[in-house]
């Protein structure tokens, strides 16, 4: 049994965050659910920028219900104790999804770099018949990477301080607690997160190197400009995941306070699911155009 001890100790802002994050899940829900349908609707959509945008969404929706309702439910508890098996559960679900994101990230990436790099070759390279193989891998090695580092995390003898300070169930915080020797299950956790975290950063970067290269190719400013409006938005979601995930678990644990790794984790696990599909579609003049066509359909309707 651990106890999570949550953002805050004070009843009195515990009352008054409730409704702020209850909100917030249901805009994170609302958001990325709408995106889903619009994108499943909508025939012009049906492309595999959109495809793969729309399992984001969908892997936002999961990450995000992983941590928000059980935060929102300790919010209303005096006692936020969580039992050894939900707590691994959670974490695995919670992992499962980050790391599927991360190797989703990836291929986003590719598939804006192939049609800047080689426009002509686009429909032949990126194949749609391949798209859902494509996603079944993602989950796939999002699914092996969380299971190969939670089951030995997990695994560890625990018997004795059972506080986690914080208002998940944070790994690291975990492991410290162990009475067991836990330099195995530290090193899979730094292979896992330097192959699958760092290594799909750098692919990331390297595409967007490529994109870059071939951007400078293009003649007309005009080109340009349109070029990179199709990554602004894949550029500003990598940066806001990576950022704030190195932030939170990529640092030495004396080097920030405890107040500020809680807000760098409220960031990173319930604010960025909800700005994603914000991002993805605040500038994006094919989904405007796609949400006026579905409201003028219904309207017609009635």
């Amino acid at each position: 049994m651990f106890v999570l001890l949550g953002l805050s100790d004070e009843k009195e802002l515990q009352l008054i965050l409730f409704p702020v994050f209850l909100v917030i899940y249901h805009v994170t829900l609302i958001w990325n659910m709408g995106l889903i349908i619009l994108i499943r609707i909508d025939s012009h959509l049906h492309t595999l920028m959109y495809f793969f945008l729309s399992f984001l969404s969908f892997i936002d929706i999961c990450y995000s219900s992983t941590i928000s309702p059980r935060m929102l439910s300790d919010f209303l508890k005096d006692k936020k104790t969580i039992s050894f098996l939900a707590c691994a559960t959670l974490y695995f679900l919670g992992a499962w999804m980050s790391l599927a994101e991360c190797c989703l990230l990836v291929f986003m990436a590719c598939d804006r770099r192939v049609p800047i790099g080689s426009p002509l070759q686009y429909s032949a390279i990126i194949v749609p018949g391949i798209c859902w193989k494509m996603v079944a891998g993602i989950y796939r090695s999002g699914f092996l990477s969380s299971l190969v580092h939670t089951v030995p995390c997990f695994n560890l003898y625990y018997c004795g301080p059972n506080v986690i300070q914080d208002f998940f169930c944070n790994i690291f915080q975990i492991i410290s607690l162990s009475r067991s020797n836990p330099f195995i299950s530290q090193m899979i956790l730094f292979l896992i997160a330097t192959f699958v975290g760092l290594g799909s950063l750098f692919v990331i970067l390297l595409s967007y190197g490529f994109i870059v290269a071939s951007m400078l190719k293009i003649p007309s400013t005009k080109g340009r400009a349109k070029a990179f409006n199709t990554c602004a938005s894949h550029l500003a979601a990598v940066a806001l995941f990576y950022g704030t995930t190195i932030s939170v678990y990529m640092h030495p644990s004396s080097s920030h306070p405890m107040k500020q790794d809680k807000v760098l984790s409220v960031f990173s696990v319930v604010l960025i699911p909800m700005l994603n599909p914000l991002i993805y579609s605040l500038r994006n003049k094919e989904i405007k155009e796609a949400l006026k066509r579905v409201i003028n359909e219904a309207t017609h309707l009635h």
